[in-house]
């Protein structure tokens, strides 16, 4: 009565359940047209033993195939993680570029005696509302301290605003300080609060504060005594409650002999001096610095730098760092950018020019003095054209086109006085 059977003419058929742990898999189904009973006992029986091993092989078949869907679910899953730990990596560089312009330095790096005198006296000023005086070559982290002792204080949840004195042109220096009235000048064309307002409330730091004019210390010397002042073309007096901390890197007491800075103003100022020591006297901490900074940038650059090479360490550890910290600085993140492996180097020759003499005095040669001669000459004459300015664009190390740091450590080995050409 089976149409299929009887259209195919079948004349013998065995159908055999594939069975594997107790769990039906599939049929194996046999025909046979042409005689029937052809599936004899013996011959099921070795058609039960096929049955049995098909079941196997049918079952370790669909497991492998459950086996290779969840291994590429897996390889997806892993590629979608990979994918969002590369998003949080690089949202996490971005994060930490933004902490790192906000705040310089996350950390105090060294251990040495001159430096931890240093941190002693955060330690005491942070939590007092005094003023803090902060003396040092430039590039050995006086804004750094500046920012330690305003997080360690009552205000530290308030704003830090930062000056750099000498970055400023002269004409606006009043204006950028104490702010100004529209129409105050040319092109004051609304109010602008000054960095004194802004800080109210928190801290203001001046930076390079021995480059400010005479009438500028005329009016910073009132704000220090009765916390007030007045805007640029204005006449309403304004209260503020700001801690100052102030910096140099120049002498303010050489200043105040030769009546280039307010004795009244330097006193005002100079309530608790904090004097950081260049990095050639903090010798104990350039290996720690050395790695700190190693690590920063290798993390930020995504490299993975396993190692420090054994001359370049010695090199670095010599080396007088005339431009001190920021100049070890900018040496390391250079280096890192550059290398291609896996171990830190430097190239010798980005420090032949000042590296350090490690044997005894030389007497210099005639030639050498003639150079140095020259050498003083030419920057005398920049000094003089920038009225003893070193910083900012129409600094005397802008007019010869070399770094700040570079021409005071260049002053300071040629003895040159910059306050004398402060008025000619």
């Amino acid at each position: 009565s089976d149409t299929y059977l009887s259209e195919h003419h079948v004349r013998s058929v065995l159908c055999l359940p594939l069975i594997t742990q107790g769990k039906l898999v599939g049929v194996l189904y046999l025909e046979n047209n042409l005689a029937p009973r052809v599936f004899t006992p013996s011959r099921i029986a070795i058609l039960k033993l096929l049955a049995s091993q098909a079941a196997i092989s049918l079952e370790n078949t669909r497991l492998y195939r459950d086996l290779e869907q969840r291994l590429t679910e897996q390889k997806r899953a892993e590629m979608e993680i990979r994918a969002l730990k590369d998003q949080l990596y690089r949202e996490n560089l971005a994060l930490r570029d933004e902490v790192d312009r906000a705040s310089m330095f996350e950390e105090i790096v060294g251990n040495s005696k001159p430096l931890q005198a240093v941190l002693s006296r955060i330690a005491k000023v942070a939590p007092t509302d005094s003023t803090v005086f902060i003396t040092g070559e430039t590039g050995t982290g006086k804004e750094l301290i500046a920012r330690a002792v305003h997080k360690r204080s009552q205000r530290a949840g308030r704003a830090f605003v930062s000056v750099n004195c000498a970055a400023l042109a002269p004409s606006l220096i009043s204006s950028e300080l104490f702010g100004h009235e529209k129409g105050a000048f040319t092109g004051a064309v609304q109010r602008r609060l000054g960095r004194f307002e802004l800080a109210d409330g928190g801290t203001i730091f001046l930076d390079e504060v021995g480059e400010l004019l005479a009438d500028t210390q005329v009016a910073l010397l009132r704000v220090l005594q009765e916390r007030e002042f007045e805007r640029v073309g204005g006449g309403q007096p304004i209260h503020v409650d700001v801690r100052v901390i102030a910096a140099t890197n120049r002498d303010l007491k050489a200043a105040v002999a030769n009546g280039t800075f307010r004795q009244d103003l330097f006193y005002r100022l100079n309530v608790f001096p904090i004097e950081m020591p260049p990095l050639r006297e903090r010798k104990d901490d350039i290996l720690m610095l050395i790695e700190y900074f190693v690590q920063r940038y290798a993390n930020r650059a995504g490299k993975n730098i396993r190692s420090i090479d054994k001359k370049t360490l010695e090199l670095l550890q010599s080396y007088d760092w005339p431009g001190n910290i920021r100049e070890l600085q900018n040496v390391i993140e250079r280096s890192v950018i550059l290398i291609s492996g896996d171990v830190f180097s430097v190239d010798e020759l980005w420090l032949s020019t000042q590296t350090a003499q490690l044997g005894p005095p030389v007497e210099p040669s005639p030639d050498l003095k003639r150079e140095r001669r020259s050498e003083r000459g030419i920057i005398e004459a920049a000094l003089a054209e920038s009225r003893g300015r070193v910083s900012g664009p129409s600094g005397a190390a802008a007019r010869l086109g070399i770094p700040p740091s570079t021409l005071e450590h260049k002053i300071k080995a040629l003895k040159i006085s910059k306050s004398q050409f402060k008025y000619n």
